[in-house]
């Protein structure tokens, strides 16, 4: 087993990161980008980070959307769950094809294609070297994959909730329409929530201000980011309440989170 303490600066994780992620930014999910996204976790597996991966479900429904063309709500939301569940068990095959043991924990009952998810089960998989695929959201409706993320990332003690995207991090306004906005290196979770900055939605914010997990928000589609996170590198944008994180010497190896 690798020594971790030299290695890297997060033991475990979770990286979330969207379903329009997987489908290369179109519907449906890209082979290519699917294995990409293996071939990194299993880079960072191969180093001794524990991880845990949590992927939404819009590249194949958006309960959201569908309820403002008349679909109900509730129904919406479940069938999106279904999605993350299709997502999950697409990375969980491009996993295994890269040598990394890999178990799909969901939310929702789906016994044929994934088992039940058990804290202390999902603990024991991590503890023996596997990487789990939380599917299903939290099981219940009203609730984003983001905010399952900081949820799962509670409940298993993960060290950090890695929050990827398609731009470098959190920004003042939105960088592609405005050339002036501000990448922000460092925020506060009130300042996220005060600034109603569209980091994650808000319950998730909460969920992780009250738990102390720092979450870190940065560019999924450089080849090479995971790495750079778990092993300390201070890109993308910190959140977290330690006044020291604003200091850019400071580095997560300092106790922080």
């Amino acid at each position: 087993m690798p020594d971790r303490r030299k290695r890297t600066f997060y033991r475990r994780v979770v990286l979330k990161m969207s379903g329009e992620f997987l489908g290369g930014g179109d519907l449906g999910i890209d082979p290519g980008v699917v294995h990409g996204l293996a071939r990194e976790v299993r880079d960072v597996h191969r180093i001794g980070v524990e991880v845990g991966l949590i992927i939404g479900g819009g590249n194949i429904f958006r309960g959201s959307q569908a309820a403002a063309r008349g679909l109900h709500r509730i129904t919406g939301d479940y069938m999106g769950m279904l999605g993350t569940v299709i997502n999950g068990l697409a990375l969980q095959d491009a996993l295994e094809k890269a040598g990394v043991p890999t178990r799909v924990m969901t939310a929702v009952e789906v016994q044929q294609l994934a088992e039940p998810y058990i804290r202390r089960r999902a603990v024991r998989h991590l503890e023996k070297g596997r990487v789990i695929i939380f599917v299903g959201g939290t099981g219940n409706p009203y609730f984003s994959t983001d905010t399952a993320a900081a949820l799962r990332a509670a409940e298993i003690e993960a060290e950090a909730l890695l929050k990827a995207t398609k731009v470098d991090g959190v920004y003042s306004s939105d960088p592609v329409k405005d050339p002036r906005a501000r990448l922000y290196p460092y925020l506060d979770y009130m300042d996220v929530l005060r600034k109603r900055l569209r980091v994650m939605d808000s319950t998730a914010v909460s969920l992780c201000m009250d738990n102390g997990l720092p979450v870190v928000v940065f560019n999924l589609a450089a080849r090479g980011n995971i790495m750079k996170v778990v092993r300390g590198s201070r890109i993308g944008t910190l959140v977290s309440a330690d006044p020291r994180a604003r200091k850019k010497s400071w580095r997560p190896r300092d106790g922080g989170g």
